[in-house]
């Protein structure tokens, strides 16, 4: 069975001849680019992920690197990898988890080889046993809103089964409630084995101001009952600043005003601040005011029900 050549360095965007920082520089970049946490449901963006994954685990290795180099130098780009008899391997790479990587990373490093030709052996028969992997690990992380509006980078400190542990996480902005971050090898360790992952589960810690559905956030504007009549404006405390709202002459409690942009989500999807209308009254009025309030009522022709 054939398998289609893949070229590493074409994948990262980087030359044959470029130096590890290089390679370990374009990985990093287009990591960040196709995660899947920041292209969620993009089966397309989760494939290149996958591309950059397998390729760097390949040149990120001076021996595999060394064997990749040795084999691909004699193969035409696009030409179906049958392997080459002119090849002779005298590395020794150990073990490590290839699942998840394609036929052409499996063919050669993940199983029995698919080259012609004589090698004293199977060189690859190492590569069979996959290394034990550790468990994978959930753990809550706790943001306030103002951090899922920024995003970023932060230092976090969660709870294991041995301890807190600190660690640097990216936030992206607009992540979900519910949604999970993965550390690749972050979760338990086993000894010369592969490291477990660890899955930071997202918690929006309650706000003061902000109730939040999906990406939208609520919050209740009180008003006098002369404010509601006449209509004002009102200065709204939003998670980045201040916004002012012309409140209407007319506005009943409950009325909803929106603010658009200011809720949650990433920077082309943010939601919106719906702000509630709150009409309050005085629990206690001097003689003048009550006076004046059951004027206005002899004077109103305005039935509420």
């Amino acid at each position: 069975m054939s398998t289609t050549y893949k070229d590493y360095y074409k994948l990262l965007g980087v030359e044959r001849n470029s130096s590890d920082e290089e390679i370990a520089r374009a990985f990093k970049k287009l990591a960040r680019k196709y995660h899947p946490d920041l292209n969620p449901n993009n089966k397309q963006a989760e494939e290149h992920f996958k591309e950059v994954n397998e390729a760097y685990e390949v040149l990120k290795d001076p021996q595999k690197r060394k064997l990749y180099d040795q084999l691909g130098s004699n193969w035409q780009h696009g030409q179906a990898f049958q392997g080459n008899p002119g090849f002779t391997f005298d590395g020794n790479f150990g073990n490590f988890d290839a699942s998840g990587f394609s036929d052409f990373f499996e063919s050669l490093f993940g199983g029995k080889s698919q080259f012609s030709g004589s090698f004293g052996g199977d060189p690859f028969a190492r590569f069979t046993e996959q290394r034990r992997r550790g468990k994978d690990i959930e753990s809550t992380l706790t943001l306030s809103l103002e951090d899922v509006v920024r995003g970023g980078n932060r230092s976090v400190t969660i709870a294991t089964a041995k301890g807190p542990r600190s660690l640097n996480v990216t936030i992206p902005q607009g992540i979900r409630e519910g949604q999970k971050l993965r550390l690749s090898g972050q979760g338990e360790q086993v000894p010369g084995g592969v490291n477990g992952d660890l899955f930071l589960i997202i918690h929006y810690k309650p706000h003061e101001r902000f109730r939040v559905n999906d990406k939208h956030l609520i919050c209740d504007l009180p008003l006098t009952p002369w404010e509601a009549v006449l209509g004002t404006h009102a200065t709204v405390e939003t998670l980045e600043g201040s916004v002012e709202l012309s409140v209407p002459a007319g506005t009943s409690s409950g009325q909803k005003f929106r603010i658009r942009g200011r809720g949650l989500g990433s920077a082309h999807d943010r939601g919106d601040i719906l702000v509630q209308a709150m009409i309050r009254v005085p629990k206690t009025l001097s003689d003048e005011e009550k006076a004046l309030w059951e004027k206005l009522q002899a004077l109103s022709t305005f039935q509420a029900r």
